[in-house]
């Protein structure tokens, strides 16, 4: 099974190929990923924990992966975190209900303190 970090590596090396084959558009959504993800608004951490509960309904496991370890980063609990899952889940139904399973294993892998908590 692939990890969360594998994940993560995914995106990068991703975006680092995009970047040589078609850096306007790469760039282009990458700047505008950084101007919607800069406000002032909402805290970092509040913002990764919309983005893990959008990553799950979305279901996408890169997606979770890279908002997980943002999340755990910028401080969210593991109960904050599983809490947007299951909020996703509550908009999404089943299908999101089965991307608990990578949510749950980002969660392990990034906040291994909690693993069992």
């Amino acid at each position: 099974m692939t990890s969360m970090n594998e994940r993560i590596q995914d995106i990068a090396a991703l975006t680092e190929r995009l970047k040589t084959k078609y850096p306007a558009e790469i760039n282009s959504f990458l700047g505008f990923m950084g101007k919607a993800e800069s406000g002032p608004a909402l805290s970092k951490a509040q913002k990764e924990i919309i983005n893990v509960a959008l990553s799950v309904a979305a279901q996408c496991e890169w997606c979770i992966a890279l908002h997980v370890k943002g999340a755990a980063a910028a401080g969210a609990s593991r109960d904050e975190i599983m809490e947007a899952g299951f909020l996703a889940v509550l908009m999404h139904g089943g299908p999101a209900l089965m991307y608990l399973t990578p949510l749950t294993s980002a969660l392990d892998e990034f906040l291994p303190e909690e693993a069992h908590g």
